[in-house]
């Protein structure tokens, strides 16, 4: 039988579960507990790799990272997109995995608990069904999984995707180096990945 909680003893859970990722980040999500599901999605080039990292430097800062780059291993493009991101600064909380599919996944965080945040790039690549996904939130409810999605139209790419991305406490549509974020943990939505690049495309 499951434990019941007082109301006294869920106000000191929040206060000690939540963290601060930064101003502009606090501001666009609230303050975040560092497990559950969070689901970053958007058309190619407009940002969600960028996003994804500024994520994974922010989270490194308070636990250890692991990025699994099932879709580009470690390419030269995601070995340009880590240099951007000035990774070397959390360096000892930030591991770049190449290529590793479900069942190594879940292999290695069964056997191994020192990773707190594992990103998987991208649902497509790996071919994540719905079912494995659950298994994986289910087994290790201390973690956080971010996951990587394409889009077919303005959705998620498929259904398990999509169920995914329903499931996940933070949300992150990026469109044009612009993240804008629906999450249950508050915030005003939205984050400005890159001026620079986001002018380009907004303005005329």
């Amino acid at each position: 039988m499951k434990r019941a909680y007082s109301v006294q003893e869920l106000a000191k859970m929040r206060t000690t579960s939540s963290v601060s990722l930064g101003e502009e980040l606090d501001d666009a999500m609230g303050e975040v507990e560092l497990s559950g599901t969070w689901f970053v999605y958007g058309p190619p080039k407009n940002g969600k790799t960028s996003m994804a990292m500024t994520l994974a430097k922010a989270l490194a800062e308070h636990k250890k990272v692991l990025y699994n780059s099932v879709e580009e291993g470690i390419r030269k493009t995601v070995r340009m997109a880590v240099e951007r991101q000035n990774m070397h600064e959390v360096g000892r909380n930030f591991f770049l995995l190449d290529r590793e599919f479900y069942d190594d996944l879940y292999f290695r965080l069964s056997h191994n608990r020192k990773y707190g945040v594992i990103f998987i790039d991208s649902v497509q690549f790996m071919g994540l069904s719905y079912a494995e996904y659950k298994k994986m939130k289910l087994a290790f409810p201390d973690k956080l999984f971010v996951f990587i999605s394409h889009v077919k139209g303005n959705v998620p790419d498929g259904k398990a995707a999509l169920r995914i991305m329903q499931d996940s406490d933070v949300i992150f549509s990026v469109r044009g180096f612009k993240a804008f974020v629906t999450s249950r943990f508050g915030g005003n939505g939205e984050y400005l990945i890159s001026e620079e690049m986001a002018e380009k495309f907004y303005v005329k």
